[in-house]
């Protein structure tokens, strides 16, 4: 079975047919997605003779996704998606991503490629197009046994590509698509995929040498010709004559939540511190090749001091002009002394002084784990960790910069998605940086957990107050409006400011955005479904098992160590018939 390709001549090709009819039935398109699928033809010309593009159906950070329709050698026709990657990251983020798609998709509820394109700076990733419901959407309808299954299948993936030594750093709704009729999922976007240290994906281990050696992708394009991946990073596939290496760049489609202003009050926190392949690989053969290249990332821990000459212990300290985030300072242990500081002596230059780089960063001080901030620690170089991920799902450890990150990063992830299912809001946490994320974990873990839990990864966390820890299921049912809040003895709104409710009880300062605020103010049957008890009752809600909340527990652990694997969960007592 083969792909026919197109050929149009005065514009009166059957092709041209098709674009014309195709817009019947269909949305319009709005001129800048128009303009959109024009450009990628001009930058990408290989693909006008395959496919007739016929709307852009997603847009992320790095990369557009668009939906195209391929005539197949039989006569019928199939629809892909098309990942377009924006032209301006290191080549390797294409190559990592291919690799994991080629050696991991295709099975286990995990995307598999079917071909790439590529065309100067430009690469098309095509991948098999999987009709879905966009998340919140659904949230408010689906039953109780549509959970278990979705967060089943999410841990099925999970598990698989998790043999493999992958990290995906990305796992999200938007990333894991559900077909709620067919029920079929797919897990999507290996763009920010990071490696273990005994990845099976060889393009990570590259990376992984690379971080180590303290190499960093600057964004801009390689244009060396002999960084070349290894030829076995996607399915061996007989090249065109202008097909070549390809150009730079990163391969994510990650979107941010919108940042929230930041509340008047709150808690204080500081932190110191392959053979599987597409069935229509084939078919395009001959068409282009796909593209290989090698990237880095910083992704280290650098705490390794600038090699300064030996300065004087009586030398003066002073703040330096540019200060850094004190949040990340290296945690040593307190019972060292402190640096001391002292005034010049006769025989220093009066101007002598002591620069950043210059300091320590071994020592502690006298404002370890306290609430102000010397300048010792304002002239410690800012700590390098990896933070990709999309806020609102990165774990503890990512948000406290801890610079040994593994596959529990995913893990937490999939805990978020299951808190917003048993809750019924989405967005479960919504804040403008990692500090205030951190106290909204701390609003449902506890602080004292939280502190306990960052020791063991080497983080000193230091709150003005203690948050307690919240029982799972009674929050999850607060939340879903199935039992009145401790201060109102009316039922929720699925949309009110839980966070106020939750915990005005305790004093607490933090107000934050209500974790169930919809990202998207167009959907009003939300409110319904979410405040008809009889119906949820209908859907299994009035029997969500204990099972239920011990899996998310272990899922939001707060210990990466000690957090449950995808393994582990898959055989948790809640997934027994399954």
């Amino acid at each position: 079975m083969e792909v026919i390709p197109s050929v149009c001549d005065d514009g009166n090709s059957t092709e041209s047919h098709i674009k014309a009819d195709k817009h019947i039935g269909r949305r319009k398109l709005s001129m800048d997605v128009e303009n959109d699928i024009e450009y990628l033809y001009e930058a990408v010309p290989q693909l006008s003779t395959v496919f007739h593009i016929l709307d852009k159906i997603g847009e992320g950070t790095f990369s557009s996704v668009y939906l195209g329709e391929a005539l197949m050698a039989n006569g019928t026709k199939e629809k892909f998606a098309l990942k377009h990657l924006i032209p301006t990251s290191h080549p390797v983020r294409i190559a990592a991503e291919l690799q994991c798609l080629t050696v991991a998709g295709g099975k286990e509820n995990v995307m598999g490629v079917t071909y790439c394109f590529r065309k100067d700076d430009h690469c098309v990733i095509v991948m098999p197009y999987m009709e879905h419901q966009t998340f919140v959407d659904i949230i408010g309808l689906l039953s109780f046994e549509e959970v278990r299954q979705y967060i089943y299948h999410l841990l099925k993936a999970l598990r698989h590509i998790h043999q493999f030594g992958i990290i995906h750093r990305d796992i999200k709704p938007t990333n894991f698509l559900y077909n709620r009729q067919e029920k079929m999922f797919s897990l999507v976007d290996f763009g920010l995929a990071q490696g273990t240290i005994d990845t099976q994906i060889e393009l990570l281990k590259v990376v992984k040498q690379k971080t180590q050696k303290g190499g960093g992708s600057t964004g801009k394009p390689e244009t060396s010709q002999g960084k070349r991946a290894p030829t076995s990073l996607a399915p061996p596939l007989q090249s065109l004559s202008h097909a070549r290496t390809p150009a730079p760049h990163s391969s994510s489609s990650t979107s941010s939540s919108t940042s929230s202003k930041p509340p008047d009050k709150r808690v204080s926190v500081s932190t110191f511190t392959s053979t599987t392949r597409s069935k229509h690989t084939k078919e395009f053969s001959g068409l282009c090749k796909a593209p290989r290249a090698v990237f880095g990332e910083r992704n280290l821990n650098s705490f390794t001091p600038v090699p300064t000459k030996t300065t004087d212990p009586k030398m003066e300290l002073v703040k330096p002009t540019k200060t850094e985030d004190p949040a990340t300072r290296k945690s040593v242990s307190a019972h060292r002394r402190p640096l001391p500081v002292r005034t010049p002596v006769s025989n220093q230059r009066p101007n002598q002084r002591m620069t950043p780089a210059a300091v320590n960063l071994g020592f502690t001080c006298s404002c370890y784990s306290t609430n102000r901030v010397c300048n010792i620690c304002m002239s410690r170089k800012q700590q390098v960790a990896p933070r990709a991920g999309t806020p609102g799902f990165r774990a503890p450890e990512v948000l406290t910069k801890c610079p040994n990150q593994g596959t529990a990063i995913d893990i937490w992830s999939a805990g978020v998605i299951l808190l917003s299912l048993l809750s019924g809001r989405y967005p479960f946490f919504k804040a403008s940086d990692d500090l205030i994320a951190l106290t909204q974990i701390m609003t449902i873990r506890g602080s004292r957990e939280t502190i306990q839990a960052a020791k063991t990864f080497g983080k000193s966390v230091v709150c003005s107050r203690e948050l307690p820890r919240q029982d799972l299921r009674t929050l999850c049912e607060t939340l879903r409006g199935r039992r009145p809040s401790p201060d109102d003895e009316a039922t929720p709104h699925p949309h009110r400011d839980t966070t106020r409710r939750h915990h005005h009880t305790h004093d607490s300062p933090i107000s934050t955005h209500p974790p169930g605020e919809p990202s998207r103010q167009h959907h009003p049957e939300e409110d319904q479904t979410l405040a008809e008890p009889e119906a949820q009752d209908e859907r299994g809600w009035d029997r969500v098992p204990d099972e239920a909340y011990d899996l998310l527990d272990g899922l939001l652990d707060l210990n990466p160590a000690k957090r449950i694997t995808a393994a582990q969960a898959l055989q948790h007592p809640l997934f027994t018939d399954l």
